[in-house]
Order: structure tokens, then C-alpha cells, then sequence
């Protein structure tokens, strides 16, 4: 899969937020996209998934060739897109399993109840989350960093194609970063999805390996480079 983003200019609430950014990923990439407090990181993300508030003024975003604007967020995820929240919302009464059993089905993908609960068992074990957790409904009474964890089991059960991340690492204590961090190398590693990486710091990003770093300023990336640019911004913060 190629996620093309072309001169893409977008509006929140009648401010003109994107300003012409031009973007490409495909299959088994990693990119990181980095920028101060205001840039359009989040903005950007919201209209790759197609956030109703996010309004497409110019440019188009498109996946293998065909444009998806105009496309509700489900049909997108069915198209193989994954946005993983920089603020996860809670749904009291929901419950996990029947979240994640439901959005299996919406795939059209055939898994067994016992194959489900292995799935989940493995993801949890893997993000060093607890076994209740599993009984428990979506993200209601979570800390921070339950709610980025299973913001990943998601992708990890889903198996999307190409996946945005929305700053996984923020609120997060060092130890919960690594685990989150190996946890999406490990998927990119089985699945060769492309990925997206929005964060502020590139701490994350010494427990992985992205190959393409872009820098978005005042809602245009200004600069692009190899995984040295995470670090010199981190030295040298914003100062092209």
C-alpha cells in the first residue's frame, strides 16, 4: 500500500491549520514527523483518517492512486488506514472484547472467540498490561498509559496496512516508552505496514529504526533527513 499526501491544505473551525504538505509512504517504511506545539501534526493525522472537523480545502490524500477524501473514517480503516490517538476516549459500557470482537468482524475477517481471546492474551502480555484488563470497558478508568497500550493491541490485532501514530509516547514513563516502541518495531517487522510516527521527543525512537524524518512548521514540513535530524532537533530544537 502507498499513502500519498499532495499539496494538502486543511481549515479547523475556519483557520487555515495545513498549508501545502506534500507527503509518501509506502509499504514496510518508517517515517516520524516532528514539529513544535501548533504546526498541524494533529491536524494532519485527523484529515489522513478523515476527522468530520478537519476540513480539506485544497490537495488530495489518496491510497494506491485512489483519493479517499470524501470517505467516512470506517471505510478508510476497511481500506487498511489505523490512527492511534494522541488522546484516547473512554466508553463506559463497552466493553474490550466486544470492541475488538466487533471491529475484527468489520474487517471480514473469520476469527474463532478462542483465537480472539489468544490474540488479545498474547498482545496484553506483550504490552506488560494486566490480565483484568480483558473484563474491563474501553479505556473507562485507564491511567495514560493503559490507554496508549491498548491504543497498539488494537493495531497488533487489526493488522492495518498503514498506521499513523499520534504522539504514543506522551504521558508515558520511560519503561512503558520502550515497551510501546518495541511493540510497534515487532508489528512493522511481521506486517510491513507503513508507519507514521508524530512525536515531540526522540527518545522513542531509540528503541526503533525509522528510515525518514520530516519536520512540520506553521503547517508546511520544512525540512527532511535521515533519524540524525530527530537527534539534532532534540539538541538544537527548532532552530533551521
Amino acid at each position: 500500500m502507498k499513502l500519498e499526501i499532495r499539496d494538502l491544505h486543511a481549515e479547523v473551525e475556519g483557520r487555515e491549520v495545513l498549508k501545502g504538505v506534500n507527503l509518501s509512504i509506502r509499504d514496510g517504511e518508517f517515517h516520524v514527523l516532528m514539529g513544535p506545539n501548533g504546526s498541524g501534526k494533529t491536524t494532519l493525522s485527523s484529515a489522513i483518517m478523515g476527522h468530520p472537523k478537519v476540513k480539506v480545502t485544497k490537495g488530495d490524500i489518496l491510497l494506491d492512486g485512489k483519493s479517499v477524501l470524501g470517505m467516512p473514517a470506517d471505510k478508510r480503516a476497511k481500506l487498511g488506514l489505523f490512527l492511534e490517538f494522541q488522546n484516547p476516549v473512554e466508553i463506559e459500557g463497552l466493553g474490550m472484547v466486544n470492541f475488538l470482537n466487533s471491529a475484527k468482524a468489520a474487517q471480514s475477517e473469520r476469527t474463532s472467540f478462542k483465537d480472539l481471546m489468544a490474540e488479545i492474551k498474547s498482545g496484553t502480555e506483550k504490552l506488560h498490561l494486566k490480565e483484568d484488563i480483558i473484563g474491563r470497558s474501553l479505556n473507562h478508568g485507564f491511567s495514560g498509559g493503559e490507554k496508549k497500550k491498548m491504543e497498539i493491541l488494537q493495531m497488533r490485532l487489526l493488522k492495518p496496512k498503514m498506521v499513523v501514530l499520534d504522539e504514543p509516547d506522551s504521558g508515558l514513563d520511560v519503561d512503558a516508552v520502550k515497551i510501546v516502541a518495541e511493540n510497534v518495531s515487532e508489528f512493522q517487522k511481521e506486517s510491513k505496514a507503513g508507519i507514521l510516527l508524530i512525536t515531540h521527543y526522540a527518545r522513542i525512537l531509540d528503541y526503533m529504526k525509522p528510515q525518514h524524518v520530516h519536520v512540520l512548521m506553521d503547517g508546511r514540513i520544512v525540512k527532511e533527513d535521515g533519524p540524525a535530524l530527530a537527534k539534532e532537533i532534540e539538541k538544537n530544537g527548532y532552530k533551521f
